[in-house]
């Protein structure tokens, strides 16, 4: 019998890529819940060519248009509410890819229909780890992050004594502006901040890479998801982007994976528990014979006048639900600066002047015990975030 695979944010990136690894084969899985938002296109084609049990779709506009175009396939087309309200059977695997806060609440929900969940919704763990969490345990669910740094962590202390941690170093490759002088860096447009020069991404998360925001985020999913204390993990720069988490043990030792800039390795690897073979895919972007082992490897300290978002780290555990305010503002910064209402070195700027703000101090000393808290705390940042932008 196949095995049901659901993916939550299939016309993403990361559905993007794991359609990929079926390109050629089915593995013996099912397609049994895709689910999109707005990209029409993208929802018909995969309706077409994966032929889910169900294709969950979260705006409600797209949702009706692509119920007429299917209205006599076997394609169950559900909208948000009755994705809330649907008895499913359990998934073996999900994907959990649905970008941003919205992502959240159906997240929730498809943990509870799932035996193994791999998770890369960055926004979900960073607001809402501990609902996440209490589920996890409640429904037995196995927990893999398919991020490339916490899919290296969680590689790298499998077998390990936590407590023979020394330290843990996220890697950053520093963007497109790691060789920018300061002065260059005051007039930096969307455009240029958008190019990475090795990781093809989406535009909210490649302008993250460029502030290095990403990386303080990163940080705190892997505080979470591994119980590491924040002391014990820092961040280097790796130009190179080939080597994703660095272990550092009490005895001198080091660990380290290293693997392309290709989200295939990881997700394929946590899908198939390291137990499939690349070469098999045969996919156009993909050529094994452009490996990068002969290059140098490079780890730089960061530098805070560039990056300032770095010295976000030390008070990242001062307050409870400082992360759901961080990644609030930081959203409206990000799109605002896209929307070229702001500069780019603003993004930072503003959001420690956001900290600064008795109002944020109170809503960040709250514990997030529940959904509608988090949502509260996340709105309330962002109407924060909206005044700076327009008092400055």
């Amino acid at each position: 019998m196949k095995k049901k695979l659901s993916i939550y944010g299939s016309t993403g990136s990361i559905g993007e890529s794991t359609f990929k690894l079926f390109k050629k084969n089915n593995y013996n899985y099912k397609f049994y819940i895709l689910t999109g938002y707005k990209n029409y296109k993208k929802i018909k084609y995969l309706i077409k060519k994966y032929k889910p049990s169900y294709f969950v779709i979260f705006d409600e506009k797209t949702c009706l248009k692509i119920r007429k175009e299917f209205k006599n396939n076997k394609v169950k087309i559900l909208n948000s509410k009755d994705y809330g309200n649907y008895k499913f059977k359990k998934s073996d695997i999900s994907i959990l890819a649905i970008p941003g806060i919205d992502g959240l609440e159906p997240t929730l929900k498809a943990i509870k229909i799932s035996k193994k969940i791999l998770i890369a919704n960055k926004e979900s763990i960073i607001c809402g780890w501990e609902l996440i969490n209490k589920i996890v345990k409640k429904y037995k669910v196995k927990v893999s992050p398919v991020d490339s740094e916490h899919f290296s962590i969680m590689n790298l202390i499998k077998k390990e004594d936590k407590n023979n941690i020394d330290k843990i170093y996220l890697t950053a490759s520093g963007g497109p502006f790691l060789n920018y002088s300061q002065k260059k860096m005051n007039k930096i447009k969307p455009s240029e901040a958008l190019n990475h020069p090795k990781w093809k991404m989406g535009k909210k998360i490649s302008i993250d890479s460029a502030t290095l925001m990403n990386k303080i985020f990163e940080v705190i999913e892997a505080h979470k998801l591994f119980s590491i204390p924040l002391d014990k993990i820092e961040i280097l720069i790796h130009p190179q982007s080939l080597v994703h988490a660095i272990i550092r043990f009490k005895n001198g030792l080091y660990k380290f994976l290293y693997f392309e800039t290709d989200m295939l390795i990881p997700i394929g690897n946590s899908l198939f528990e390291n137990n499939f073979d690349l070469k098999n895919l045969k996919y156009e972007n993909f050529k094994l014979e452009t490996s990068h082992l002969s290059e140098s490897l490079n780890f730089l300290k960061v530098d805070k006048k560039k990056f300032p978002a770095i010295k976000l780290k030390p008070i990242l555990n001062k307050y409870n639900s400082l992360p759901i305010i961080l990644n609030a503002a930081n959203e409206i910064f990000v799109d605002q600066f896209l929307k070229k209402n702001m500069s780019f070195c603003s993004i930072i700027n503003y959001l420690f002047q956001l900290l600064k703000d008795p109002k944020m101090r109170k809503y960040a000393i709250k514990k997030a015990s529940n959904l509608e808290t988090i949502l509260t705390i996340d709105n309330c940042a962002r109407k924060k975030a909206m005044e700076i932008i327009n008092n400055n």
